[in-house]
């Protein structure tokens, strides 16, 4: 043989190990790899698995062993196996899988990068591309869930492959549904003929109410075609873990005269929620937020995926008590409602609050969720009925009030919105536009966050908040660092570091803070003494105020202790640092009022609760103008204090060297 002839037979050699060298280097993969061994045994004992990683161009996603050992339910390797090779910029939408009947695998690729097959996360990093001793293409994605399809019954009559979501329906009975049942809303759809909206082909989001939650006899009837249309997502697959937080999908009920967004969200507990927002509604679909858990999610079918959910979206036919009974527990085997531990404890308090909440014909709730009742500060409060009935009153307006409304009084100042409490209030600001827009709640000197707005019920709205109202968890300098509406004294102590002793634990502060606005009328009232007030020049002067504002005790002063005191006493006197705090407090038509020095000045928010105090919002400062004279230069600025004394010294020194 030539030594051309030598070289080429060399290279073919060559050529064949490498080749040979590739398609073990998978098997060597999976087999060696100890994090994937578990998916390798599947493999192992899969003619068909080994014959497409030995024959045929494919991409299979593989499951850690972690995953394996999250998930219970039987294993299909051929699941988890397309024979075509996509890399993870190559996945489109969908893919057949080599299971029988090639029921397909979505693909979602989201905002923050991250893609998903089904519901499981390819894991990055990890994805490797090789070519087989076939010269096959192969490429392989680790993924951190079991792929799952739809499950059969053992006993089931039909021989069931991928079928589309009108045939779900048609043969739950069949199906491991976790013994939920169907029929119900099927009948439904039946009846009203909308089963070509399932037979759709493409790729759709379906949310199918379980029977369970048709128990009200005339719910049924309240699912009529739109109804239906707004439990489906068309052109758009959303398996939960891939799902955006809130983001408001257009369901099939989006037209002119009706429309209706589905979102999902995620509790801190892990349980996914879906919830209809019928933002325009008509006489027969009102407008509001439904809100559902889904109580067994992520079933594929040949044209999108299934989620069932414990109740019907859009349809508002419950009270806001019987939405509170139906959300501590969720099904039979007594998993934790949304809003489980704000009803147990309405309930271990007796259930006057509920009765109270029944009784009226128009409501608003925040209702604190689960999480919410987890703070430190609120085991301690649960034994004290007299308390935890003041706390839970205040949750409760006598009002409907949804984000519209809530909007509208928020238009050109913080809403302030009355409680079922005496003389308690609630005080909302909205910060943002549309979706974006933050509501939060303040309460007893808690600032809270709408988690979920606008539940809607046939009396009223529940709203779901991060926190419970009236259970304080920050010092008098937290609250003031975090309130907009104390914004300005918050400043004024700083650059005067009269705020530095507000974090002091050890202390009882009852602080009479000015709002914003109250600042801003002594513009206008003292124009000349209200610039002095916010330059650091003047901050002795800032400090000397704002230290006639703060009593200092054992223990705080109550705007009800302060109005029993002037009853008693007349004028009332309260510690502060360095002398004492002269004022007479009255109750006039359920609000406040301040008499000091004459002046009448309103309480805007009485007995808002910290850790080491109490603050009384106040809409005037307890200034006068002689506070801070500020003409013929009466007073120096520290910086001219500064220079005259250097001088002094200077001269003092001269003298003596002389």
């Amino acid at each position: 043989m030539t030594s051309s002839g030598l070289r080429a037979a060399a290279a073919l050699l060559l050529l064949c190990a490498a080749t040979f060298a590739a398609a073990a280097e998978l098997s060597d993969k999976l087999r060696d790899d100890s994090e994937l061994s578990q998916f390798y045994s599947q493999v192992e004992q899969n003619p068909i698995a080994n014959a497409t990683l030995t024959l045929r161009s494919c991409t299979i996603f593989v499951p850690t062993n972690e995953a394996f050992q999250r998930y219970k339910g039987s294993i299909h390797v051929l699941y988890h196996i397309t024979t075509a090779a996509f890399s993870k910029e190559q996945l489109p939408k969908s893919v057949s899988s080599d299971m029988e009947g090639n029921p397909p695998l979505y693909i979602t690729k989201n905002r923050n990068g991250d893609i998903y097959v089904n519901n499981a996360r390819i894991i990055p990093s990890l994805s490797v591309e090789m070519t087989n001793r076939e010269g096959k293409r192969q490429v392989m994605h680790i993924i951190d869930e079991v792929l799952q399809p739809l499950s059969v019954q053992k006993n089931a009559k039909d021989n069931i492959n991928n079928p589309d979501a009108m045939q779900f329906l048609q043969m739950a009975e069949q199906l491991e549904l976790n013994d939920f049942h169907l029929r119900t809303y099927r009948s439904q759809v039946t009846l009203a003929k909308k089963e070509s909206v399932y037979q759709s082909p493409g790729a759709h989001t379906f949310l199918i109410p379980i029977d369970e939650s048709f128990k009200l006899s005339a719910r049924s009837g309240l699912v009529d075609a739109k109804v239906i249309d707004g439990h489906v997502i068309p052109n758009t697959v959303i398996f939960t873990a891939a799902s955006q937080h809130d983001d408001p999908k257009t369901s099939a009920a989006f037209e002119d005269l009706l429309k209706v967004t589905v979102s999902f969200f995620k509790q801190k507990d892990g349980k996914m929620y879906v919830k209809s927002n019928t933002i325009v509604g008509d006489a027969k679909h009102r407008e509001g937020v439904v809100l559902a858990e889904i109580v067994k999610a992520n079933i594929p079918v040949q044209n999108g995926v299934v989620h069932l959910i414990h109740r019907p979206l859009m349809i508002i036919d419950t009270t806001v008590t019987d939405f509170l009974k139906s959300f501590k527990f969720l099904n039979e085997n007594g998993e934790n409602g949304a809003l489980r531990k704000f009803y147990e404890v309405i309930m271990d308090n007796g259930g006057e609050v509920l009765d109270d909440i029944t009784n009226l014909s128009e409501v608003t709730i925040l209702a604190p969720s689960n999480d919410a009742w987890n703070a430190s500060l609120i085991e301690n409060l649960l034994r004290n009925r007299k308390k935890m009935r003041e706390i839970l009153n205040m949750h409760i307006i006598r009002d409907r009030l949804n984000v519209d409304k809530i909007r509208q009084k928020n238009a050109n100042m913080i809403a302030q919105v009355p409680t079922v409490n005496n003389n308690t209030f609630l005080y909302f600001n909205v910060k943002g536009e549309g979706t974006d827009a933050v509501i939060t709640v303040e309460g007893g000197g808690v600032n809270a966050t709408i988690i979920q707005a606008d539940v809607a019920q046939t009396n009223g709205y529940v709203h779901i908040i991060d926190r419970v109202l009236g259970v304080p968890h920050t010092t008098v300098l937290g609250k003031l660092e975090s309130d907009p509406m104390m914004s300005d004294t918050y400043k004024m102590g700083q650059f005067s570091h009269f705020n530095d002793q507000l974090n002091n634990t050890q202390r009882r502060f009852t602080y009479f803070v000015p709002r914003d606005k109250g600042w801003q009328k002594t513009e206008l009232d003292y124009p000349s003494a209200h610039k002095k007030l916010f330059m650091p020049d003047f901050s002795y002067h800032s400090k000397s105020i704002l230290e006639r504002h703060l009593a200092i005790a054992d223990h705080v002063f109550t705007m009800k202790d302060l109005v029993q005191y002037s009853e008693q006493a007349g004028n009332v006197v309260l510690p502060t640092f360095r002398d004492s705090l002269q004022l007479r407090v009255e109750e006039e038509a359920g609000r406040y009022v301040i008499i000091w020095n004459y002046k009448k000045i309103n309480v805007y928010r009485p007995d808002v609760e910290c850790t080491n105090g109490i603050i009384h919002v106040i809409d005037y400062p307890l200034l006068e103008e002689k506070d801070v004279v500020v003409s013929g230069g009466s007073y120096l600025t520290e910086s001219s204090i500064c220079i005259i004394l250097a001088n002094l010294i200077m001269i003092t020194v001269a003298k003596i060297l002389n």
